[in-house]
């Protein structure tokens, strides 16, 4: 796994081994997560997502504690996956990081509690599974809007982005930050080192 400059996310890359029959890859291994964040990853949740050409899901974010980590990959097609920093006191708050998943390379993208997440679907049928580490809960999810000027997010050029209504009506991260929504830094981190100290225990 290989981290991010954006703190708490890293990149799976797994070795793929083609034959005349297919591929075959592990896209998750415990002993390697554990070593890269100090923690088993917990799975509360199992989502499948598919989208045509230029769908544009997110940017998604979870109040912190407990938060909701993603661990993310795209079997069919491709998408730009974005994570983005919003967590109120980090040294990158407000950065994102963009990462390619598809069905070639077979990355995955694991990013914690408190970041954002999005990804832009680059090909008809873009079929993005992930792994959450707690269930969907609707009065704690909260978004950003993924065209937000001070997110400057570089979405590919030539595609036109498809927002569902209510990723369309999304706040800015000005609006949400004085709402008081956003996840704290130092709440993140302590939230980081407890599941830490659980993984130690157990």
């Amino acid at each position: 796994m290989r981290p991010l400059d954006i703190d708490g996310a890293w990149v799976m890359e797994p070795k793929v081994f083609p034959d005349d029959r297919g591929s075959f890859h592990e896209w998750y291994r415990g002993a390697e997560f554990r070593e890269a964040t100090g923690h088993d990853l917990a799975v509360a949740q199992a989502n499948c997502s598919v989208s045509r050409r230029g769908v544009l899901r997110g940017v998604h974010f979870a109040e912190v504690p407990p938060g909701q980590a993603k661990y993310v990959t795209c079997v069919r097609g491709a998408v730009l996956d974005v994570v983005v920093d919003l967590r109120v006191g980090s040294p990158a708050f407000g950065q994102w990081e963009a990462v390619r998943l598809d069905d070639g390379a077979h990355h995955a993208l694991f990013l914690a509690e408190g970041l954002g997440h999005a990804f832009m679907a680059l090909t008809d049928d873009a079929t993005v599974v992930y792994l959450c580490s707690t269930p969907y809960t609707p009065e704690r999810e909260h978004a950003v809007h993924p065209l937000d000027p001070e997110l400057d997010i570089a979405w590919p050029d030539g595609v036109s982005p498809v927002l569902s209504p209510k990723d369309a009506e999304a706040p800015s991260l000005a609006e949400v930050r004085r709402a008081g929504l956003l996840p704290s830094y130092d709440d993140c981190v302590a939230h980081y080192e407890r599941l830490r100290e659980l993984s130690a225990e157990g």
